[in-house]
């Protein structure tokens, strides 16, 4: 199953945040066995998600769009996928209703913000979804995403996107086997072993230097198991090779 990510949002270009969705996703998908092929920052404009999105549709088996949801002035993404499609923009009853509940929710357990604050929530526009789009919605957040055809719209903020994802994960299942060895070996002394594991066997192999005192990786990736386990069992005759260093950082 190949794959295409696209990331939403003027902070993102600007710098002000990082993408961490795209590398998370990109992990997730792969390890569920499919490939990501394309990962793409656009600013928040909805020419240019349709564009994109309508290019992609057609190249790709699934096209990921993150951020750009939820109703606000500057949230284009639905409407954007939606005119890549050709559809129209529906508001989903279902979710409407689950978005007042919500809301009411919200306003029953916060009265001093909701007498200090006009809180202005435009549901109708955050549960506006392409029609006939699945609509996606968990707890973690507020508006919701969809699965429409092969596009899913999902969250920018990085813990809402992930429960959304998992609502989804199992659809991304594809053949792509990988395995990654630990090695202390300097990048620069392993082209002969790279050169050579690429000619005898069909896999793929990314190499990625170690940092400081870290050993770097190699992942050996391929659509059949047994030529990953030949491959790598071909590194590790030549290769002095370690185990991973544990990450003690509480994350983030």
């Amino acid at each position: 199953m190949e794959v295409a990510l696209l990331t939403v949002g003027d902070e993102i270009l600007a710098g002000d945040t990082v993408n961490t969705n795209a590398s998370w996703l990109a992990a997730r998908i792969h390890e569920r066995g499919g490939s990501v092929r394309r990962i793409l920052t656009v600013p928040d404009d909805s020419e240019v998600i349709a564009r994109r999105v309508r290019d992609w549709r057609a190249a790709f088996d699934a096209v990921v769009v993150t951020g750009g949801i939820g109703g606000t002035p500057d949230d284009v993404t639905m409407e954007a996928v939606a005119n890549a499609l050709d559809l129209t923009l529906v508001v989903s009853e279902p979710e409407r209703e689950r978005l007042l509940e919500k809301a009411r929710a919200f306003e029953t357990e916060n009265p001093e913000l909701a007498e200090e604050y006009d809180f202005d929530f435009d549901v109708d526009a955050a549960a506006a979804l392409p029609a006939g789009g699945r609509p996606l919605a968990t707890d973690a957040g507020w508006a919701p995403g969809c699965v429409v055809e092969n596009v899913y719209v999902l969250p920018g903020v990085p813990r809402e996107m992930r429960a959304m994802f998992d609502l989804v994960a199992d659809e991304f299942a594809g053949d792509v086997v990988a395995e990654t060895l630990y090695t202390p070996t300097p990048e620069g002394a392993l082209g002969d072993v790279l050169e050579t594991v690429r000619e005898r066997f069909d896999v793929t192999v990314g190499s990625y230097p170690g940092r400081d005192d870290d050993p770097g990786r190699l992942k050996v990736t391929a659509e059949n198991s047994a030529e990953v386990a030949a491959a790598t069992e071909w590194l590790r005759d030549r290769l002095e090779v370690v185990a991973p260093v544990e990450d003690d950082s509480d994350g983030g």
